[in-house]
């Protein structure tokens, strides 16, 4: 099971494509709201979200979580407790953590990105403590997944299914989106 965490703000394309994608490969995904079930975007998009934060465990069912960036989405996500207490959860028991845009300052400020390589939304790179810092779209690094904006929102979602179902099962379902 993976969590995408919402919060006011959130980067609706980064949200949804991945979401869609993670869904398409058959990877079991709930959106999480960390507020009300009804998330704004920020273009101004709500989102019905599956539940809210409060319903959710961190337990041995969870394969990994998913940060969208947007601002001031990311800034909201990295203020909640929840979320705080799932990205712990994960980096102490080698989960997946995902994240895009702006959000991976979230992980590089708590130390996660320390050493490997990583990517982000263009002058968010300071706040990846201790990363590689790369140029590429989305970077993946052990359990550790990076995107660096909207326009590489499928391929995010593609590297997380790639991560979880294998290389072969993101190749086949990219051959299918028309997107390459």
């Amino acid at each position: 099971m993976f969590y995408m965490f919402f919060a006011d703000g959130f980067e609706e394309v980064e949200a949804i494509a991945t979401l869609d994608i993670i869904r398409r490969a058959g990877i079991e995904i709930k959106s999480v709201s960390v507020k009300d079930k009804i998330v704004t975007g920020s273009h101004g998009v709500p989102v019905v979200c599956d539940c809210i934060s409060s319903e959710i465990e961190a337990n041995e069912s969870l394969e990994g979580i998913i940060l969208p960036g947007g601002m001031p989405g990311s800034k909201n996500l990295d203020n909640d407790a929840t979320v705080n207490k799932f990205i712990d959860y994960c980096n102490t028991n080698d989960k997946f953590l995902c994240a895009i845009c702006a959000a991976p300052f979230i992980f590089g400020k708590r130390g996660i990105l320390a050493g490997k390589e990583a990517t982000c939304f263009p002058g968010f790179e300071s706040e990846l403590k201790g990363a590689k810092i790369s140029d590429k779209f989305v970077c993946t690094d052990k359990n550790v997944i990076t995107g660096n904006g909207m326009g590489s929102a499928v391929k995010f979602g593609l590297a997380i299914v790639a991560a979880v179902k294998g290389q072969e099962k993101a190749d086949k379902l990219e051959s299918t989106l028309q997107c390459s």
